[in-house]
């Protein structure tokens, strides 16, 4: 597998956004996923809202919803845990299929952990009853779409793990990833 197979693209990632009929990405910005919200930025059939705090994603993706829309959420792992009550008393007290693409920062497939961040991802998501799927590469991304379905179906709120924080997203920019898929 070369280091490019290897990597979780930005586009991929929109085109798994796209392919599920999503009008809204609710977001907060981050330095991680730059290269996402300049392809979601240019994008005309995206709506990008981004937010001040990860909380108010939940609020926002519930007015979109009570909208005839579909959203996703955006945020890092640090901020689905500041989210909690939102989570908890939009997404899962009224039944919302909100479908969190969430930044598993500190996360390694290694095991090896010291960010506390990453150690309390997945025992929070347990706790409060989320279904998650990890994505770490492109071979991972139809996890998203099912990652929908599950929404769909249980109307409910679920992750998608975004691990190792999106590192692949700042290994080329975005016109170099272009030109790759272009050229085939």
């Amino acid at each position: 597998m070369t280091e490019q197979q290897a990597m979780l693209s930005p586009l991929t990632i929109l085109d798994k956004i796209k392919e599920n009929n999503v009008t809204h990405v609710i977001y907060l910005p981050d330095s991680e996923t730059n290269h996402l919200f300049i392809a979601m930025e240019e994008d005309p059939n995206i709506e990008v809202i981004t937010v001040g705090r990860e909380a108010e994603t939940m609020a926002i993706a519930a007015g979109v919803i009570v909208g005839g829309k579909i959203p996703v959420c955006l945020v890092q792992n640090t901020g689905m845990m500041e989210s909690g009550d939102s989570i908890r008393g939009l997404g899962l007290d009224c039944n919302l299929p909100i479908v969190m693409i969430i930044g598993y920062r500190g996360w390694t497939r290694w095991g090896i952990t010291p960010d506390s961040a990453a150690r309390l991802t997945e025992p929070t998501l347990n706790a409060w009853g989320i279904q998650y799927y990890l994505v770490e590469h492109d071979g991972d991304a139809d996890r998203i779409t099912l990652a929908f379905q599950t929404a769909a179906a249980t109307q409910k709120p679920v992750a998608v793990l975004v691990g190792d924080e999106y590192h692949g997203f700042n290994r080329m920019n975005l016109d170099e990833e272009r030109k790759i898929i272009k050229e085939g």
